[in-house]
């Protein structure tokens, strides 16, 4: 069964932290590198974070130094920690494997909030 399922979004000033997470069922997990997206309104999918199988990370320019992805392997889980956030870090966060492609299975995703 193919499932994506993110939490821990919410609402926070700027300035706070919060932490996101992403249960991925095996077929999407497995030895793939995995990825946190997000998409603000009005605008188009944005690549935010990846992490490969063996841990080695890159992140968009607009969050580097401020975020932080991590995954476990054992759990098919991901994780997002997120550092003096801001208000354009206001956007659905999803998680998926990296790259995807046309037709991929997308989950719900998880708002995320920053107030200024």
């Amino acid at each position: 069964q193919v499932q994506l399922v993110e939490s821990g979004g919410g609402l926070v000033q700027a300035g706070g932290s919060l932490s996101v997470s992403c249960a991925a069922s095996g077929s999407i997990f497995s030895h793939n590198p995995m990825a946190w997206y997000r998409q603000a309104p009005g605008k188009q999918r944005e690549l935010v974070a990846t992490i490969t199988s063996g841990g080695n990370t890159n992140y968009a320019d607009s969050v580097k130094g401020r975020f932080t992805i991590s995954r476990d392997n054992a759990k098919n889980m991901v994780y997002l920690q997120m550092n003096n956030l801001k208000p354009e870090d206001t956007a659905v966060y999803y998680c998926n494997k990296f790259p995807y492609f046309a037709g991929d299975y997308w989950g719900r995703g998880t708002q995320v909030t920053v107030s200024s």
